[in-house]
């Protein structure tokens, strides 16, 4: 110890022997949190997280109003800029920032004659719209009732390309079939739940009631991603796993990311799960119906805010969004596990996020599947689930 240490050290004992006999004594008490203080520094955290994210977002835009500065990123365009600017919109800057304008300009550029918002040479045009759509959507409500009548007009033709994409009897598809009600990228040959539920997502954000027949063709779809045989999912995977959970798609042979288990049975894994029941929500089943529950429970038993349970950290900050996005629209302030234990899951996943976040205020994956390596994409999905997390 250096003879400063020393000096101080002697200094602060006597203090530290006063200071515990007055606890011992109950003359001095611990302060204790209020219920106020804990959600003021609950917010004061959130807050700042949203706002360095927001500011790498801004620093992270190109001179024409993308965000794809990475050339390997280009072939993702436009949803990538798409996603973007829907996560500054949702966390607080104007739509007259003139970097908003940039953007939604640059966007506008892949308004389609059928109605749909993709890339001249697209492969994936039903996940290009969707996004562009949510994106326009959340513009729409932030604008001058003239704008907002514009991006109507363009929103209803959106819809229409939506359900045009779909696969069902247009694509001599029959509600036999297990791909029938789903929608998919375009550049495979089959749907998936993962894109099916962007377009239930996009159609409900749009007006779509959950009577509208192509919400309801897409429950059928979803419904057979379940690993829960029942009269609404007779498929050859139904009952090889039957936990409730969900999986990628049953169509073309079927395909889970998590991989198959010894039987051949699609393991179930939680984005898709939270993206499943959020689909079902919005095609309006309820609480009590048992593919509901069933997915609930999958989902109580597997709460984690540390990985994407079923695939660890791979496609983590989709989970984080899809996971937020889906409880909000459960509107439930705390999420009970199956031991009971109440989480409130907005602080635990405000923590996760605030203590994932480099300095420069973006995220990034450290398992690149999905792309996550890529700092726009996976910081757009970090400040969406933030958005969801208000206190």
């Amino acid at each position: 110890m250096s003879p400063l240490s020393n000096k101080v050290h002697r200094l602060l004992w006597p203090a530290a022997i006063v200071l515990c006999v007055n606890y011992a004594l109950g003359s001095i008490r611990p302060h204790v949190v209020s219920a106020q203080e804990s959600q003021e520094k609950f917010h004061a955290i959130r807050q700042t997280t949203i706002e360095n994210g927001v500011r790498f977002l801004r620093s992270a835009q190109t001179g024409n109003g993308s965000f794809s500065s990475d050339p390997a990123m280009l072939e993702f365009e436009p949803a990538l800029t798409a996603i973007a600017v829907t996560a500054l919109l949702k966390c607080g800057v104007s739509i007259d920032d003139p970097q908003v304008v940039s953007s939604l300009q640059y966007l506008h550029g892949f308004v389609r004659e059928d109605g749909g918002f993709y890339a001249a040479d697209s492969k994936q045009r039903n996940y290009e719209t969707c996004l562009v759509s949510m994106c326009f959507s959340a513009a729409r409500e932030r604008s001058t009732a003239a704008t907002a009548r514009t991006y109507r007009q363009l929103l209803d033709r959106s819809a229409e390309f939506l359900k045009h994409y779909q696969w069902d009897e247009g694509e001599k598809v029959t509600s036999n079939d297990a791909a029938y009600g789903g929608a998919g990228y375009g550049r495979h040959e089959r749907p998936d739940l993962s894109n099916t539920s962007f377009m239930v997502d996009t159609l409900h954000e749009l007006g779509a009631s959950a009577n509208d027949e192509a919400i309801q063709r897409a429950l059928v779809f979803i419904s057979r991603c379940q690993n829960l045989p029942s009269e609404h999912n007779n498929t050859p995977f139904a009952g090889k796993i039957s936990d409730g959970g969900f999986y990628y798609t049953p169509a073309d042979g079927g395909n889970s990311q998590a991989g198959t288990d010894d039987a051949g049975g699609l393991r179930s894994y939680a984005s898709m799960t939270y993206a499943g029941l959020r689909s079902m929500i919005h095609a309006g089943l309820e609480p009590t119906d048992p593919r509901v529950l069933a997915a609930r429970k999958w989902l109580a038993k597997h709460y984690s805010m540390s990985e994407n349970p079923g695939l660890g950290e791979q496609g983590l900050y989709y989970y984080y969004h899809t996971l937020a996005k889906t409880m909000a629209v459960c509107d439930d302030p705390k999420f009970a596990d199956t031991s009971g234990t109440q989480h409130d899951w907005k602080l635990d996943l405000v923590r996760e996020l605030s203590d994932r976040q480099r300095n420069d205020g973006a995220w990034v994956n450290r398992h690149p599947r999905w792309l996550e390596e890529n700092p726009v994409l996976v910081t757009s999905y970090a400040l969406l689930a933030l958005s969801y997390c208000e206190p």
